[in-house]
Order: C-alpha cells, then structure tokens, then sequence
C-alpha cells in the first residue's frame, strides 16, 4: 500500500481544500517558516487516528479547526482525507478487494470526531489497527521527527524491541491483542457485576415468594372470612325471618282471639238484651257482677229499673258508666241508696 493523496480543509491553516498528492519516489515540502510544512504533518498523523491534542501542537482537539484571521472567519469543520493505493491489494480484510482506500476523519466543534473508511463509519480502533497492519500509524517510527534519532539510540532494549515489531509488520497484532485483552477484563467486570446482580435478584426472588405465600394466605382467609360472613348473614336472616312468621302467627292467633270475644260479647249482648224482667231479677250478685260493661250497655230502661238493691250494689264503676241515660234516669230511689260513694 502507497499513499497517493492527502486533502485537507478546514484543518489549521489550510481554510481552503487542499489537495497534496504524494508521487512515486521522494516528495518533499519547501517553504519558509510559518508556511504550514509542520500542519501538513499533523494532518497526517491526525488521520491515521492520533487523540492526543499535545501530539497535534495543540491544547484540545478542536484547536485542529481554522480558528479564523483577521480577513477570514473561524470554521466550525475541519476534515483530512488520505488516500491509499491499493494496487498490490496487500491490505487486511475486508479492504483487502478495493483497488483504492480513503480513510477520513471528520471533527465539528464541541462535537468529536467521525472517522470513515470508504464512505462507510468506523471507529478510531479501527483505523488505528488499519494502519499497524500496515507498519504504519499516528505513533509510528516511520515518522521521523527532530530529535528521534538520538531517542531511539538512547532507548531501553524494551522501546527498542517495538520498533523492530514494527518493521517486522507485527505491531497490528499487538494492536489486536491489546484490545482483545481489554474485552476480557471488561467480560471479567461484567460476570463480577452479573454476580452481583444475580444475588441481587435471589434476594428479591425470595422477598417475593415470601409476599407470594401470604398474598395466598390472605386470599385463603378471605375467602373463608367472606364465607363465614355469609353464613352469619343467611342464619341471621334465617332467624329473623322464624320470628317474624312467629309474630305474624301470633298476630293472626290475637286477632282471631279478639274477633272471637267481640263475637261472642255480641252474642252475650244480645242474649242479656232478650233476658226478660223475671230473669235478671233472678240473677245473683254474684252472676250480675260478672257482667260485661257492653252486657249492661244492652239492658232496657225496664231491666235496668226491675234491678235490685243488692244487684246495682255489686255493679262496679265500668258497668255503671256503661248504662244509657234513659237507663239512669229508671234507677229508683231505693237503687240509688244501695250505690256506694264511690259509684
């Protein structure tokens, strides 16, 4: 895989599109201080996926946006572009058919960064393992900067073991390795976690059997509650309606008592009322006074006046007030004598 071009817009002092094609042999970039020779550089590194600020000359990574100038207004996108020939078709899987690969970063302010490899969305792990597969990438020693000569002769043998890593084309598996180790300790975090969430649900599984078994010994109780309250209600209702069939009986049982007294009170009434003067004479005191009030209501003013002296005597104050006027006024003088004070 060769580099073929790098477009830059947006991205420092390049505000404009900027294309730098990068031909077979040597291509170097000539100009005075303050040019932008270093920006193109960055531009570089910056696409291959570097996220460190400091590494760009920078203090954050939206400082890789055109901040403005005094003719010019501050942009709000920067984008870098590098294309790569593949041609020798040397890249991994699954880039390894196209005949060209465009690796794209894209940064909006207060927004990060989106990374595209042929179009398609990728993640910046991605791209740096694209390039280390490639002996290539942000933090690669093919890039040669001021004072790295002299850093890599005074490097321990660990640094300098990488850089031969790197030249043997085995730096991507390291890239791999490493990430393949940070997904076992984050699958280790997640089964400590999903320890502790399992013993998390047995105590709530066995909170709530708990409140299972005595939601199921309240419906139980319930149900023999509402039971029981219903047998009280039908015994109560039961008894109330024996006493209410017994007072309508004894009701019944009063009124025909009284529908025979009245019955035979007029029978007896009118029995009196046919006595003639003889027989009521004839009657004892004793006889007289078991009659009823309406019994001697009943008695003609010729009764009442053939009574005698000892027979108004046994009258009590009930049958005296139940003669008739007429009845009254027939008492002789000697029947008035035997009443008492009282009467």
């Amino acid at each position: 895989m060769k580099f073929t071009r790098l477009r830059i817009s947006g991205f420092k002092s390049f505000v404009e599109p900027t294309e730098l094609y990068i031909e077979p042999g040597l291509t170097a970039i000539v100009g005075p201080n303050g040019c932008g020779k270093s920006n193109l550089f960055d531009a570089l590194r910056w696409v291959m996926g570097e996220n460190r600020p400091t590494s760009v000359r920078g203090s954050e990574m939206d400082d890789v946006i055109f901040a403005g100038s005094a003719g010019r207004p501050p942009r709000n996108v920067a984008e870098v572009t590098l294309a790569i020939d593949n041609s020798d078709r040397t890249a991994n899987p699954p880039y390894q058919d196209f005949e060209t690969i465009e690796v794209s970063r894209r940064i909006e302010r207060e927004a990060g960064s989106v990374y595209r490899i042929n179009g398609r969305d990728a993640r910046q792990r991605d791209v740096q393992i694209f390039f280390a597969d490639a002996s290539s990438g942000a933090a690669s020693t093919a890039f040669v900067r001021q004072g790295m000569i002299g850093q890599l002769v005074s490097q321990k043998p660990l640094a300098r073991r990488a850089i031969l890593e790197e030249a043997a084309g085995i730096s991507g598996l390291h890239q791999r390795r490493h990430e393949a180790e940070l997904r076992l300790k984050a699958a280790e975090g997640n089964l400590s976690r999903l320890d502790d969430v399992i013993k998390e649900v047995e105590t709530q599984l066995s909170s709530l059997k708990r409140q299972a078994r005595q939601a199921s010994r309240y419906r139980n109780l319930s149900g023999h509650i509402r039971r029981a309250e219903s047998l009280a209600h039908y015994l109560r209702w039961t008894s109330a309606q024996l006493k209410a069939s017994a007072a309508q009986e004894a009701m019944a049982s009063a009124v025909a008592m009284v529908e025979e007294a009245t019955q035979i009170a007029a029978i007896n009434a009118g029995a009196i009322h046919g006595l003639s003067t003889s027989d009521i004479t004839n009657l004892s005191a004793t006889q007289f006074a078991a009659l009823t009030a309406t019994q001697i209501a009943g008695l003609a003013d010729t009764q009442v006046s053939s009574l005698t002296a000892s027979e108004i005597a046994a009258m009590s104050t009930t049958q005296l007030q139940s003669l008739s006027q007429t009845g009254i006024e027939a008492l002789t003088t000697t029947q008035i004598a035997g009443l008492t004070t009282t009467e």
